[in-house]
């Protein structure tokens, strides 16, 4: 998130200039920006400084500083010499970061002492002064920052763990075909939960139930083309498109989401957890079976364990057929028959393995067309950067829809599930934007309007440089938008950036409601 002003709060001659550093993630009460504001004011005052800039950090994690805008752009400001003050702020040492090595925390504050900025940490019972007990005391305080979040990461494993095995869903979609019960701390039945809609106690629970009886006929309609016609998750993907059956996402099917529905063991009852692993923000890990946390027999099943594993074995079958040496000998033979080759193309040729198998078993599709010797025309460098922000989206909604709750709002979709309702009055539509850098360095965004019927409010999504976190927010309202498109700088005019904001807590804001007491 970037810097922003703020007023100062002396102007007296003796008192020396100084920024502060505010984060907060979810932790805790105690770390709200306010609070940590407030101590830091008073810090200031005791010890001669004012504050002449801020740097906010707000939803953050302190375990990396990827993702952290302000405080890259703090060190950026110190490093380039001409940073305007001569102190840096923080409520403690965990505000600065949680970070797993904790040298790397000692790294960044290094860069601002060698620039000639002093950092102080306002809520630690040591002065930051270098001496030696200072020192020690810091490096004790980073290594219990580090181990309170590794702590916490266990904890709350160990907890889902618990919850997997007595039978209770740990988040993500339902899917096809069924349907989120939420159930009370005895196990009885509360009511159906729409997509996106979260439970509202602590001590309530989540389970799967069988969706409606239409749905259900077509996931074991899907399962008996299989069975029964050797159909290819592609053939069965066109002939649900074909009919107009939509996916749970109100989405057309693909070969992915029908292998979705033909290989999870949820279909038969099963809760499985820890198929992949992405601790304390590390690298994604697809964890083998054997550590896999499960509770067989514990929802109704939609489909009967036969079909389910008559089918996974005939999958499993097709992909074992094919090495990795022949799947790109294949693929290197359509490429000598096509003078371009695409995902499509891949997945309507006979005897192929389709496009989907290639990217689970390559990572990606380009991957295989380079081993095959094939590089397209196109640069798809974009391609992981779209999925990824589309794995990102429903995050972010979630996120949206958690902050207008919290405020008291009622949220829901239109028609078109591709908007928010907020209290029945207005809509609202988050809209992620790539970071792209031109020939000379610059950052550019750009966001396009749809020909249909735009919201009231689109909340454009600035995506930092590596395009893995938000940056900020732009809420642009309705009867601003004349134009299809609009491209961003990183600094752009005053009527344009008056409408960016740093969080989404301001857009929550617009929802609150005031009571207006009648007057007798």
């Amino acid at each position: 998130m970037t810097a922003r002003e703020s007023e100062r709060h002396s102007t007296e001659p003796d008192t020396r200039p100084a920024a502060q550093y505010i984060r907060m993630s979810t932790e805790h009460q105690q770390y709200s920006t306010q609070n940590q504001a407030d101590t830091i004011r008073e810090y200031a005052q005791k010890r001669g400084f004012r504050i002449v800039k801020t740097y906010a950090d707000e939803g953050r994690s302190g375990l990396r500083i990827e993702g952290r805008c302000a405080l890259k752009q703090m060190i950026d400001d110190a490093k380039s010499g001409n940073a305007g003050y001569e102190a840096i702020l923080a409520y403690d040492i965990s505000r600065w970061g949680r970070f797993q090595d904790c040298d790397e925390s000692a790294y960044y504050e290094y860069i601002c002492k060698r620039a000639g900025i002093q950092v102080c940490y306002c809520a630690e019972q040591f002065e930051n002064d270098g001496s030696p007990a200072s020192t020690i005391i810091k490096s004790v305080k980073r290594a219990m920052a580090g181990e309170y979040s590794r702590e916490l990461s266990s904890k709350v494993f160990q907890g889902q763990c618990r919850l997997i095995e007595l039978g209770y869903r740990q988040g993500g979609p339902a899917g096809f075909g069924l349907r989120r019960m939420l159930v009370d701390m005895q196990g009885k039945p509360k009511g159906l939960l729409k997509r996106n809609e979260r439970k509202s106690l602590q001590t309530d629970r989540v389970i799967l139930t069988p969706g409606p009886e239409e749905e259900i006929s077509i996931v074991r309609h899907m399962y008996q083309m299989v069975i029964k016609h050797g159909k290819p998750e592609s053939e069965i993907a066109r002939h649900l498109n074909d009919r107009g059956i939509k996916t749970d996402a109100d989405r057309p099917w693909t070969p992915s989401s029908v292998r979705q529905v033909l290989t999870n063991e949820k279909y038969i009852g099963n809760n499985v957890y820890n198929h992949i692993s992405f601790k304390l923000k590390k690298k994604r890990v697809v964890n083998p079976p054997d550590i896999w946390v499960r509770a067989d027999g514990v929802f109704e099943a939609v489909v009967d364990p036969a079909s389910f594993y008559m089918v996974k074995g005939i999958i499993q079958e097709r992909d074992r057929h094919w090495s990795d040496e022949e799947m790109i000998r294949m693929l290197a033979e359509l490429i000598k028959k096509h003078s371009a080759v695409s995902a499509h193309l891949i997945d309507q040729t006979d005897g192929m393995p389709s496009s989907a198998t290639y990217r689970s078993r390559f990572g990606t599709l380009v991957e295989a067309y380079r081993l095959a010797g094939y590089t397209p025309d196109r640069d798809f460098s974009y391609v992981q950067v779209n999925r990824r922000l589309r794995e990102l989206h429903p995050t972010l909604i979630d996120d949206t829809v958690q902050r207008l709750e919290s405020v008291g709002a009622s949220v829901g979709m239109d028609d078109d599930r591709s908007q928010l309702v907020v209290n029945g009055e207005y809509t609202a539509a988050l809209v992620l934007s790539r970071c792209l850098q031109t020939t000379t360095g610059s950052l550019r965004w750009a966001i396009r309007f749809g020909s249909g019927r735009l919201p009231d409010i689109t909340i454009m999504v600035r995506m930092n440089p590596a395009n893995d976190e938000p940056c900020d927010f732009y809420l642009l309202p309705l009867w601003d938008i004349h134009t299809p498109s609009l491209r961003f700088a990183k600094h752009n005019a005053a009527y344009v950036d008056t409408f960016r904001r740093d969080s989404l807590d301001g857009f929550a804001r617009l929802a609150l409601r005031t009571r207006i007491e009648a007057r007798s």
